[in-house]
């Protein structure tokens, strides 16, 4: 819930999870609040875009990696332990949708 305080044109003027003296009472759904912070479908345009970029830098270290451009050991051990962490999620993923398991021939 958001407590927001509207222009004379009835538009939002801010919001606030704070109560505000003269604000009103919103939910976090509500068109006008999604209207203000930008978004139109519930899901900030950012936050897509930032899971999309996300994917493109893990695939660029995958591939500076294998061209020995860079080590996985040359990055932060704080880097490391989190693309570590990513790969695994991603394999976990992967191998939970293969329903035929890793044989490849043909039946």
């Amino acid at each position: 819930m958001f407590h927001v305080l509207r222009n004379e044109d009835g538009s939002i003027a801010s919001l606030s999870r704070a109560e505000r003296p003269g604000g009103e009472l919103l939910a976090d759904e509500h068109p006008d609040i999604l209207a203000f912070l930008g978004e139109t479908t519930g899901r900030s345009g950012f936050g897509e875009a930032d899971a999309e970029f996300v994917r493109v830098l893990e695939d660029l270290i995958d591939t500076l990696i294998i061209k020995n451009v860079i080590r996985h050991t040359d990055l932060p051990v704080a880097a490391q332990q989190k693309i570590s962490k990513r790969k695994g999620l991603r394999n976990r993923m992967h191998g939970a949708l293969n329903l035929l398991g890793g044989d490849q021939s043909i039946l």
